[in-house]
């Protein structure tokens, strides 16, 4: 009897360990594509900070507005001064969960969706994104690829480059996730 109840109280802590274990990341990728025929506005940011929680599915990104790259240091001087003011504004935070069940101890390749809020340029709207979500032994990977519009987070393009910069901005999300030890 005291082997069972040993047995039964080891199973239910590994699986409630495993049911609250959460995934994390300081260098999720975020990418934005915002160019037209005219010019091409890309830039990347490596340093991306996430965690999903797998009992929950809620996820959580942030990003420094300063910690994107451009080709050409006078673009990436204007993104920060005239257009997202980074000074003011710091960071781009999402809050969310993932809409569908994924199962995180099982490897495979899911779709999913994501809905919450996504806070940028100190304007938060309720955001959707879809994506796929791959589940290792070792790790989790989410990729996702959405618009957002300029409009929507009163970030102003001037007149003068209106024919540069694209309203829609193409985001591209990879976030290669560990698990999290406290």
């Amino acid at each position: 009897m005291k082997k069972l109840l040993t047995l039964c109280s080891v199973v239910l802590i590994t699986v409630f360990q495993v049911s609250a274990q959460k995934y994390f990341t300081k260098n999720g990728i975020i990418s934005f594509s915002a160019g037209t025929a005219l010019e091409d506005i890309d830039a990347i940011n490596k340093s991306a900070t996430s965690v999903i929680d797998a009992a929950t599915g809620k996820i959580e990104l942030a990003v420094l507005i300063k910690g994107f790259e451009f080709k050409r240091d006078l673009m990436q001087e204007h993104f920060n001064e005239n257009y997202m003011e980074s000074s003011k504004y710091p960071k781009a935070v999402f809050k969310g969960s993932i809409a569908e069940t994924i199962n995180f101890n099982k490897p495979g390749v899911y779709n999913a969706t994501v809905k919450g809020i996504m806070e940028i340029h100190g304007v938060k709207k309720e955001t959707i994104a879809k994506g796929t979500i791959k589940v290792s032994a070792q790790s989790v990977q989410v990729i996702s690829v959405f618009n957002l519009n300029t409009n929507d987070f009163k970030i102003t393009i001037p007149g003068v480059v209106r024919d540069k910069i694209s309203p829609l901005v193409k985001v591209s999300v990879n976030c290669n996730y560990t698990p999290f030890n406290k």
